[in-house]
């Protein structure tokens, strides 16, 4: 967007209703400390809080790395946005009338800011719409529904703008464009209506459904989800997303749970509209629902904003058990409980029972105490793995053995690793103190062959050695000459998990990575110039590598081909890591005793063959990238 000069009254203004810890607190956890407030600074690894807010002053200070400055410069610098796009952001939520300089640019400006504007209002409106629907003789069966299977009161009913959607194909349609005369593009846009497949006309896309409007965290309406109240399906139907909601980073009633979630430093995560309803109702006003979908990363971040400790408690829904279900529930966000960035703990009521049910019979103190002893997602999956095995039978206590090794391997973190594997070992030893030492030991084995990566030369034949070896250069050389392309690179090893194997590589990757770290102001073509300087105090290492700094003919057209060159060399190294890993798991097969380890070996051989299929995908992938270097011009070429 094109942002034009405001006017100095539109400036002022927006300045008059700024508060700079509403503004900090949405991406801050602040803490009251005197008059001021404190909390973590978001320019720099803060580990203590440094981060100071004054309201009495209007301004932020970090007495550790010295940023500070006004709200409208706090959003400028978080979001590395220009004064006067943040302004403008700001007059739209404020609602400050926009003023510009320059006379014709008002039109486009005005456009711009009311298609947005417009989408808000015609959500409002439409939820208006449903709540007095609800009200009527045709929403009687709605409110029914609410008030006698729900046990909701009114004060809560109207709390969530609980409305109803009218069962005519055409009645939202004929009130909001014949009625209202807003424009039809615009009814669409705000995923209300649909196209009909004939191209002639549209139809309602909530029809006899009971509506839950979904705000955002200025308590602005961006979306709807709709329950059926007959056998249609889907049961739950949400508004596609539109340019208001982005159904991933949107967490429904965080806008009335987020002052208790920083106040608790926890936060409820449910997955049904009517559990964070009912819970709400009975004052745990700390839980939000991820919209029937899995838990994203962007939603685990938006919590991790209110939270110091990233403390989250998933409550399992009743029709959804076990491991698995878990794990995809929570989705990505496994990962970060692994590693230990959050306090992901797992709450399964028992009976099967929803929060919602829950609470139908029970106290909400109840309900608080089971939070209190939700254990965390690895202690849950350990507890899981032990439900309705007998130790005593073999097959069984090797099925669990199994299990817990799986999981086991999984965590990145060697102290926590060790925590667990000792845990596991006082499990399954069953209080006999001495077998308790032979399993721990055992286990720590087996996990070890869970965790192998691949990165042991003991399995590298010469020629895996050879594609390593130019495969590496390959990305470290674009890394160092095509400075547009190094985020490609990063990703493409993050997202296998690949590293350099090679010794003298791995050397230069930690320079590189030091360098960025120690250099951040330099701009990104000095690179080449920091790490020369280097070879005065690396002079061995140095040499190794310092072929990769120079540029011959080949090499250049290497980084004209840039995208295909990298997708190539992380298929070749993913490629090595396997075969390694292939050979490894296929040995700890062929050792180990069948009949007395018959899960274990089951284990080694699905193992083994993952690693052949992903093998076979990846010589695939590379015929495909090597066909399309062989095939695709240079620039310049004739």
């Amino acid at each position: 967007m094109n942002v034009p000069r405001l006017h100095p009254d539109t400036i002022e203004q927006v300045k008059q209703r700024l508060d700079i810890v509403d503004i900090v607190s949405e991406h801050v956890v602040l803490k009251k400390q005197g008059k001021d407030f404190v909390g973590l600074c978001p320019f720099h690894d803060d580990k203590s809080p440094s981060f100071s807010v004054s309201p009495s002053k209007q301004f932020y200070y970090c007495f550790s790395c010295g940023a500070g400055g006004n709200a409208i410069k706090f959003l400028m610098e978080l979001g590395k946005r220009s004064f006067s796009e943040v302004v403008l952001d700001l007059a739209k939520r404020y609602q400050v009338a926009v003023q510009t300089l320059e006379p014709e640019q008002r039109q486009e400006l005005q456009r711009q800011l009311s298609v947005r504007e417009q989408l808000y209002e015609i959500l409002a409106l439409t939820a208006r719409f449903y709540e007095h629907a609800l009200n009527q003789s045709q929403g009687k069966a709605a409110l029914e529904y609410l008030q006698n299977d729900r046990h909701l009161n009114q004060a809560t009913i109207q709390q969530f703008q609980l409305g109803y959607a009218p069962g005519g194909w055409e009645t939202l349609y004929g009130y909001l464009v014949e009625q209202k005369h807003y424009p039809v593009a615009l009814v669409e846009q705000a995923g209300l209506i649909v196209p009909r497949k004939t191209g002639d006309g549209y139809y309602d896309r909530f029809r006899d459904r009971l509506m839950i409007p979904i705000l955002d965290l200025q308590g602005r309406v961006i979306a709807f989800g709709g329950r059926t109240l007959s056998d249609e399906q889907p049961k739950y139907l949400n508004s596609p997303e539109t340019e208001l909601f982005d159904k991933g980073n949107t967490l429904y009633g965080l806008d009335k749970a987020r002052a208790t979630i920083a106040k608790q430093d926890q936060a409820v995560v449910v997955e049904g509209y009517f559990d964070v309803i009912a819970l709400h109702a009975g004052k745990i006003t700390n839980a939000v629902a991820s919209l029937g979908t899995a838990l994203s990363i962007g939603q685990a971040k938006q919590l991790f904003k209110y939270t110091d400790s990233n403390r989250v408690i998933f409550n399992l829904d009743a029709d959804r058990a076990g491991v698995q279900a878990v794990e995809q529930a929570v989705g990505k966000v496994v990962s970060l409980a692994y590693q230990g960035e959050m306090q992901l703990r797992v709450l399964s009521i028992p009976d099967g029972k929803d929060p919602d049910d829950f609470l139908k019979a029970h106290s909400a103190a109840s309900y608080q105490d089971l939070l209190d002893d939700a254990p965390l997602l690895v202690d849950w999956q350990i507890q899981q793995a032990l439900v309705g095995k007998d130790l005593k039978q073999s097959d069984q206590f090797q099925l669990v053995v199994v299990e817990m090794v799986t999981l086991l391997g999984n965590l990145p973190n060697p102290t926590i690793r060790t925590h667990y594997i000792h845990r596991c070992a006082e499990l399954l030893s069953q209080g006999n103190s001495r077998m308790l030492q032979q399993i721990e030991e055992d286990l720590r084995l087996q996990v070890r062959g869970q965790r192998w990566h691949g990165r042991s030369q003991k399995w590298q034949t010469p020629g895996e050695r050879t594609l390593l070896e130019e495969s590496e250069a390959l990305l470290l050389r674009l890394y160092l000459h095509s400075p547009s392309h190094r985020g490609v690179i990063v990703e493409a090893l993050e997202a296998q998990d690949l590293e350099f194997s090679l010794s003298h590589h791995r050397f230069l990757w930690r320079q590189i990575l030091d360098v960025e770290r120690s250099d951040q102001g330099q701009q990104s073509l000095d690179l080449l110039s920091l790490l020369r300087d280097r070879c005065t105090d690396f002079p061995r290492e140095m040499t190794q590598v310092y072929a990769l700094f120079e540029l011959n003919e080949k090499t250049e057209r290497d980084i004209l081909r840039a995208e295909l060159g990298i997708r190539s060399a992380a298929a070749a190294i993913e490629e090595v890591m396997c075969e390694k890993r292939r050979r490894h798991f296929l040995d700890l097969w062929k050792t180990t005793d069948l009949v007395i380890n018959a899960e274990l070996g089951h284990h080694y051989q699905q193992k083994w063959q993952s690693e052949v299929k992903r093998i076979q995908e990846l010589r695939h992938q590379r015929e495909v990238n090597f066909l399309d270097l062989v095939n695709v011009p240079i620039v310049g070429e004739s």
